[in-house]
């Protein structure tokens, strides 16, 4: 079992675009580019559902005024 590794968004989009080229085979996706499968099997998901938008990495992104709730609104202005 290949090691989780950081892989940048080209990387992400070269490694889906193998994948889904090649039948949708993860195991053999995940060998060759040394990322796990499960990696391999959640962006190639992400990716039919989301689009290109869905490999973007999103953690620690602050949410924008317009998408927060009124709940949210409240706690920042407490902050």
């Amino acid at each position: 079992m290949a090691k989780g590794r950081k892989t940048t968004f080209e990387e992400r989009m070269e490694i889906v675009r193998y994948c889904l080229d090649n039948g949708q085979n993860y195991q053999r996706t995940a060998e060759i580019f040394a990322v796990s499968y499960q990696q391999v099997y959640g962006w190639t998901k992400k990716y039919d559902v989301a689009g290109v938008h869905g490999l973007e990495d999103r953690r620690g992104r602050t949410k924008q005024e317009e998408e927060l709730t009124n709940e949210e609104k409240l706690e920042r202005r407490i902050q």
